[in-house]
């Protein structure tokens, strides 16, 4: 290595190890950040990026190895150190406080205590520098889930942060919302910062990444510049083969003389906005994608799933729906209960007399071996599970007892190949098996691959579409037919 690059670099970890029980997470880890440019951290969920960030953020400690900042020797007690570095860390799940305001939350773990002046200038000095601008003063709870994102970038940017460390921050951002993330990572990178990208989505890390690291079981399998890789081989280092490998069924010719199991007459959804009443039938064995650029498309699922009530219209609902959330970690499992403490949370309200709490050790392990639940043992806590394991479970519990209709919000988020694959054959055979899916997805390219249809609802209609990539962008755009 050059002294110049040497020169460069502001984060150096050295042989990191770090065990949890009896799994190595990470096995002798060495990666090198460098000033000016965008790392890429890619790997299967599982494979330690995650840890690997948080140690360097300061949330867990290693049992062996080092870290240097600026070329200087440091450990990092607590993320409150990290910060006092200039290290700053944006989450895949949130960590915000619902019942506070955006600018509340953006002084919370900030270096020293700020006036409500100097927080509201610093937001306008952010809004005016990248674009990202939120209302100071609402609450986090009546934000969607882009917007807490942004919150959560404009936190870490608020706090003067020179290395930036992001978890999958392009989930749940709209392709608008995605360009202006890395405009503003570049210029962030070209003042002098260094940012460190976690992704699954190899399109965005092979298009705005200088650098490339893959982590598989542990262990740093490539490390280049990302000019010398391809998107093939950045699959085959992270999956052990060839993206070319991983098969893709396309979508069927509706049976339109399929049953129908769920409809919505004249419905208005409770947002207040000025669109015309939906009218929706949901036949069995289909899947059925819905698209939008804002928060209307989980309200929609949710009226679907039972959960939000319109404003007005008539609803045709199953008594059995399967509900997988956006945001698994606080509204599909309770952390600190386990497996099985979990799955009985299903269809809680309806249960009555004793509890056979070892029919539900047997149907966790049942959901443990079909879905391939990579965990400790049967009685684990999720809080001990990888995020792709998490919505595993999750996903097959919901499915468990085959309801006729499965609603999902973005099934996928922050999930790397191998995981969203799984995702996608366990969808496809509920669909095959005759249930309904109905899904919201972020991402066009999946709503494309997945969905028998694509329902895109804007500020002003709901438009039926074919899973066509440039149709559905055109449709949420409000460019169709021009």
């Amino acid at each position: 290595m050059s002294a110049d690059t040497a020169r460069d670099s502001v984060l150096d970890l050295h042989e990191i190890t770090k065990q949890f029980g009896s799994v190595v997470a990470l096995d002798r880890v060495s990666l090198r950040i460098r000033r000016g440019r965008i790392a890429a951290l890619l790997g299967e969920n599982g494979a330690g990026k995650t840890t690997l960030m948080r140690i360097a953020f300061g949330m867990i400690q290693p049992d062996s190895g080092w870290m240097e900042v600026n070329g200087n020797r440091r450990r990092f007690a607590s993320p409150s150190d990290a910060i006092a570095a200039g290290v700053g860390m944006v989450h895949q799940q949130f960590s915000l406080v619902p019942v506070m305001t955006v600018a509340d939350n953006v002084a919370l773990g900030g270096r020293g205590k700020l006036s409500t002046s100097q927080i509201l200038g610093t937001l306008k000095r952010i809004a005016l520098e990248t674009g990202l601008e939120l209302d100071p003063f609402t609450k986090v709870e009546n934000l969607g889930s882009a917007d807490r994102q942004k919150l959560e970038i404009i936190r870490t940017l608020a706090h003067d942060a020179k290395i930036m460390i992001l978890d999958e921050p392009t989930a749940v951002l709209t392709p608008r919302d995605v360009s202006d993330l890395f405009r503003q990572l570049k210029t962030f990178a070209a003042s002098g910062g260094a940012v460190v990208l976690i992704t699954h989505k190899l399109a965005d890390a092979r298009a705005h990444a200088d650098d490339v690291t893959v982590l598989r079981h542990g262990r740093v399998v490539l490390s280049s510049h990302m000019s010398a890789t391809t998107e093939d081989s950045l699959a085959t280092a992270m999956l052990g083969r060839s993206s070319r490998a991983i098969t893709q069924a396309k979508a069927r010719q509706l049976d339109e003389a399929a049953s129908s199991v769920a409809s919505l007459v004249a419905v208005v959804l409770p947002d207040r906005i000025a669109r015309p009443p939906l009218n929706l039938e949901i036949k069995a064995g289909e899947i059925l994608g819905i698209a939008a650029l804002d928060g209307s498309a989980q309200l929609l699922l949710r009226v679907l799933a039972g959960r939000t009530k319109p404003r007005s219209g008539h609803i045709d609902l199953p008594s059995r729906i399967g509900f997988v959330p956006e945001n698994r970690a606080d509204e599909a499992l309770i952390p600190e209960f386990s497996l099985p403490e979990n799955l009985a949370l299903a269809d809680a309200g309806s249960r009555h007399g004793l509890l056979s709490w070892g029919s539900f050790r047997q149907h966790t392990q049942e959901i443990i071996d079909d879905f391939d639940v990579r965990t400790p043992d049967t009685n684990a806590l999720p809080s001990q599970l990888s995020g792709g394991n998490q919505q595993r479970f999750v996903l097959g519990r919901e499915l468990y007892d085959k309801p006729p209709l499965i609603i999902l919000e973005n099934p996928t988020q922050g999930l790397d190949l191998n995981a969203t694959e799984f995702i996608h054959e366990r969808l496809r055979k509920a669909r095959s098996d005759g249930a309904a899916v109905v899904f919201y997805s972020s991402d066009l390219d999946e709503l494309a691959d997945l969905s028998d249809r694509v329902l895109v609802v804007s500020r002003s209609k709901v438009e039926s579409v074919s899973p066509d990539r440039d149709q559905i962008g055109r449709a949420l755009l409000g460019t169709n037919g021009s």
